[in-house]
């Protein structure tokens, strides 16, 4: 575990291009958010905030025990939402570490939060993800699914070079899918909100190339699980579907 205190902060918002509402989405009798909450909560690694827009999506989490922190409408992204959310709750920068949880991807489990750490013992490293190998032919080619091409520093960890939605690297060999989960330094995250977008991260559509290739070091921890994000009504009810099942 790195040093300094770690705090964790969920992005939501209701206006999704994809699936409107959707942090509100009933999942086995609870809103998607409780349950981003409640993965946070049992992870145990540090306080818990949902960054959010929408009144209703605050309600939701107060009305479950947890925080809310109300932030500006008009974020380009959940790193601009954490950030303003950041300077409220921690105006003192005691927080040294700021994990970023998506509010969408409610079948992680503590064990990939807690392992999303373990890259920031290492002072060189700027902001931790994490990734699996993918497994079927179909997601090697899916542009949806992105992958991380990294050069390999330690058992289960690697250092990331590039992020893309093509299928990559060539050649035989494991490909990566990496899932946005970032655990950021204070000042990276002061640093990446602060730089414009790069001509990569425009191009693919990944935000963290712009810490790329502002020459920002990220490494990546390799999980066994297969997380899912929620985007579409499909992925939804896949969703549903597996937490019913374990429920």
């Amino acid at each position: 575990m790195p040093e300094g205190d770690v705090l964790v902060l969920i992005p939501a918002r209701m206006a999704s291009s994809r699936l409107p509402g959707k942090a509100l989405a009933d999942i086995a009798g609870k809103p998607m958010i409780v349950h981003m909450l409640a993965l946070a909560e049992a992870a145990a690694i540090g306080r818990i905030a949902v960054a959010t827009d929408s009144r209703e999506v605050a309600a939701a989490v107060e009305a479950a025990g947890g925080q809310a922190v109300m932030t500006r409408a008009d974020h380009a992204s959940g790193s601009d939402r954490i950030h303003e959310a950041m300077r409220t709750l921690d105006p003192s920068g005691r927080a040294g570490i700021i994990l970023n949880l998506q509010g969408d991807m409610p079948t992680l489990t503590p064990a990939d939060l807690r392992a999303v750490l373990r890259p920031l013992s290492d002072p060189t490293v700027d902001i931790a993800t994490i990734a699996t190998e993918i497994r079927d032919e179909a997601g090697r080619t899916n542009p949806h699914m992105v992958k991380v091409v990294g050069s390999t520093v330690a058992p289960g960890r690697m250092r990331a070079l590039y992020f893309t939605r093509a299928t990559a690297p060539w050649g035989e060999g494991p490909l990566f899918h990496h899932f946005g989960l970032y655990a950021y330094r204070r000042a990276a995250l002061e640093r990446f909100v602060a730089l414009p977008p790069s001509p990569l991260e425009r191009r693919e559509r990944l935000e963290q190339l712009r810490a790329l290739e502002a020459g920002m070091r990220i490494d990546v921890t390799i999980v066994d699980a297969e997380p899912l994000d929620v985007n579409t009504a499909a992925d939804l009810e896949r969703v549903r579907d597996l937490l019913k099942a374990k429920s």
